[in-house]
């Protein structure tokens, strides 16, 4: 059997266990050597990320042939409305080249949301809004640059799934261990 953990990252913490400089990485919050980190998720995003000990697994959540879909909170700068999210859904062109249409949709905050430390900026002439955005794709900072691309910076970043796998109530630094 193969071990998976569901593991809630912290905003400000490096998705690798290897030190670097001062910042926080998976150590912190892992000493299990057999652990691997299947995928990416940038320093300054939270929520799920997938560690497993089996590389075949690792392979299937990350490769890009298997469109492993991934869905990420937004808290983005502006009120987007319908017309703006349409080039998301239909795929925008990003300075690597076109993304893949993803599904994208103006939501509640998300229920039972965790403050953030340090707390993002607060502007009280500018609203802020979230969208839900599922990608089958997951190229470098590709929701922050697509939500850009369309005139709504990416203000705070959540990943709630991969694939079949949901962050549900973990709370930053809080894993939960599968066998799969």
């Amino acid at each position: 059997m193969a071990k998976l953990v569901l593991f809630n990252k912290p905003f400000r913490v490096l998705s690798q266990f290897r030190p670097s400089g001062d910042k926080q990485t998976l150590a912190a919050f892992f000493d299990d050597q057999s652990l691997r980190v299947a995928g990416r998720l940038d320093f300054d995003s939270e929520g799920l990320l997938l560690l497993t000990d089996d590389g075949m697994l690792a392979q299937r959540i990350t490769h890009p042939n298997y469109k492993a879909a991934k869905t990420y909170w937004a808290q983005v700068e502006g009120c987007p409305d319908e017309h703006a999210l349409r080039p998301l859904r239909d795929g925008i062109a990003l300075n690597d080249g076109p993304t893949l249409p993803a599904s994208a949709e103006l939501i509640d905050e998300p229920p039972g949301l965790w403050a953030r430390n340090p707390p993002i900026r607060f502007r009280a002439q500018i609203p802020t809004h979230w969208l839900s955005l599922t990608l089958s794709e997951g190229r470098n900072r590709q929701v922050r640059r697509m939500t850009a691309a369309i005139g709504f910076p990416t203000l705070r970043l959540i990943r709630c799934r991969v694939g079949d796998w949901q962050l549900n109530s973990l709370q930053p630094g809080e894993s939960q261990h599968l066998s799969v």
